[in-house]
């Protein structure tokens, strides 16, 4: 009986061995394709999803190590091929009309909307564009929203004196509350909170495996959109009925669409949610890591200090920034662009093929996403000497930001319409912030880089009157 009862538990885990092992294998035989590269795909459905998000970089290294500067994978919920080459990544960069779509994973599509400007391609992604730079364009900022940013940015600024704070938390909430503002300058106060709470929701779901049950971070962030769509669709109501014109974005989408037809009301909540998601998290992380690299860097700060109090000097106490003034900050530009450059907010971006198509020699199927990983490119010590150095210094050569592989703000046709924006936002905050305190590091923090720039438990720093 019991050598019955041994030969059976011995068999059963040994299917089960056997089924794992071909499960493990699935993703292998459904994908098995002559001419794709090399790689590995993970198990069926998960792929190497979890090993991606998790060891980020390290997996990467570890794939191109094994299988070259192009390898296939399954992340995301999709079969991948991965890039780490740069040429070839500059050409898919600027050849979506050859068959190189924007490819986002099902799981930012749902959240983030169909109509979201990294989604759409063709006409229709110059439509979307043209709509966003009406709103955030160069024209627009010098005329309105410069002045604005100043305004709420010195007011979130304007009480941290002997304070201890958490740096991270404090820019995503200026971020956040200085872009909110600007879509619904009226109803900012009574919607804020309960808008923002949903919008957290929606960030951390957009990067997840699509699987809707309570629990996910993907059932958690579609929620999140759900919510969102019930707080703008009575905004956007209450605005319709309302004889009052308000000087804001939603108030300039609502006349567009009922004067030129551009935006019907789903494609103008797509347009709000695409706002505050490009520029949240990139704007907020880069502040937070350009305060970590010029409190590690006294030199650069000192430098920055003086342009800012030369620009102060000019002005009364209570004169806002003006264009003039940003465009005197060449070398608070180049903090933000080294910021950009050794903090990888953005680790690369996800293209679609829309046929079957030769890339470096390799076969990549109709429907597969490449996945263009921009991030080594930021430490190529051909490109950048000592690159793990923080040294704003080497974009005085204005060639550097110029050359091929600079895709710091993406490249070709996507080329960020927030650019502008972005780095003006940064500027005043680290005018400010630079001009009224000094800081110091109450110490103990881990800022994590992949798959987000974060400091799980917060950046704290000490701040005081300068």
């Amino acid at each position: 009986m019991e050598i019955f009862l041994i030969m059976v538990i011995s068999w059963f885990v040994l299917g089960l061995i056997i089924f794992c092992l071909f499960l493990f294998k699935w993703n292998e035989i459904r994908y098995n394709k002559k001419g794709l590269p090399p790689g590995s795909m993970g198990w069926p459905f998960f792929g190497e999803t979890n090993e991606f998000l998790k060891q980020g970089p390290e997996f990467m290294k570890t794939q191109r190590t094994r299988y070259g500067k192009v390898f296939k994978s399954h992340i995301l919920g999709s079969p991948t091929i991965i890039s780490m080459d740069p040429e070839l990544n500059r050409y898919i960069l600027l050849n979506e009309a050859k068959g190189l779509i924007p490819g986002y994973p099902q799981s930012m599509l749902d959240i983030l909307g169909t109509n979201n400007i990294a989604a759409v391609y063709g006409s229709n992604h110059k439509y979307i564009r043209n709509n966003l730079l009406s709103l955030i364009g160069i024209p627009l900022i010098k005329d309105q929203l410069m002045s604005r940013i100043d305004k709420y940015i010195r007011i979130h600024l304007s009480n941290w004196d002997g304070m201890n704070i958490d740096i991270q938390e404090k820019t995503m909430d200026m971020v956040f509350y200085v872009a909110f503002k600007q879509i619904a300058e009226a109803e900012s106060n009574s919607v804020y909170n309960s808008f923002k709470c949903e919008f957290d929701k929606l960030l951390t779901g957009s990067l997840s495996l699509p699987i809707n049950i309570p629990g996910t971070n993907y059932y958690q962030g579609f929620k999140g959109r759900k919510n969102i769509i019930k707080i703008l669709t009575e905004l956007i109501e209450k605005r319709r009925a309302s004889p009052v014109i308000y000087d804001d974005m939603l108030d300039h989408m609502l006349n567009d669409a009922e004067t030129k037809n551009t935006l019907n009301d789903v494609e103008i909540i797509d347009q709000i949610i695409a706002i505050l998601y490009s520029g949240y998290e990139t704007v907020s992380t880069t502040s937070m890591m350009a305060v970590k690299y010029l409190h590690d860097h006294q030199e650069a700060l000192q430098e920055l200090r003086g342009e800012h109090f030369a620009i102060r000097k000019r002005k009364t106490a209570e004169e806002p920034l003006d264009w003039d003034d940003y465009k005197s900050m060449r070398f608070t530009q180049r903090v933000v662009f080294e910021t950009l450059r050794l903090a990888s907010v953005v680790n690369g971006v996800l293209r679609k093929t829309t046929k079957d198509m030769k890339l470096n020699g390799f076969l990549v199927p109709k429907g597969w996403r490449i996945y263009v990983y921009t991030r080594e490119i930021n430490y190529d010590p051909i490109l950048y000497q000592e690159p793990l150095k923080f040294n704003p210094w080497r974009w005085q050569d204005r060639n550097l930001e110029s050359h091929n592989y600079c895709f710091l703000f993406g490249g070709g046709s996507r080329l960020c319409p927030g650019k502008e924006l972005g780095i003006i936002t940064l500027s005043i905050f680290l005018h400010y912030f630079v001009t009224t305190y000094r800081w110091e590091e109450i110490g103990g923090e881990v800022i994590l880089q992949f798959p987000r720039v974060e400091a799980p438990n917060g950046y704290h720093i000490n701040v005081m009157k300068v």
